[in-house]
């Protein structure tokens, strides 16, 4: 599952150095973070929609949507999703330790 996540993550890497009028990743990062931000909110409230509405290939292409534009931030703010599944791995292990 987190082969394609590293084949985004480096793609996403490549990006944020192409030509903005060539690339829709590199026009958001020269935007800046608050575009990102906006791009990011505006996906989460499209998967909410979706959920809400129960149709689940909309809820699927949305989530992707929120998805990727959340590697962009993290590209953007020099993390990865590497770094979000180590997150989740303690998390998990945390809870193991605090379930025994």
């Amino acid at each position: 599952m987190s082969d394609i996540l590293q084949r985004l993550t480096a793609i996403l890497e490549q990006r944020k150095q192409a030509n903005p009028d060539e690339s829709y990743v590199a026009r958001l990062h020269a935007a800046g973070l608050n575009k990102i931000l906006e791009k990011v909110g505006e996906e989460a409230t499209e998967v909410i929609l979706a959920a809400k509405d129960g149709d689940q290939r909309e809820l699927l292409h949305e989530t992707a949507d929120l998805w990727f534009h959340s590697l962009v931030m993290l590209s953007h703010l020099n993390l990865s999703a590497a770094d979000v599944l180590a997150e989740l791995e303690r998390r998990a292990s945390e809870q193991n330790t605090t379930e025994r």
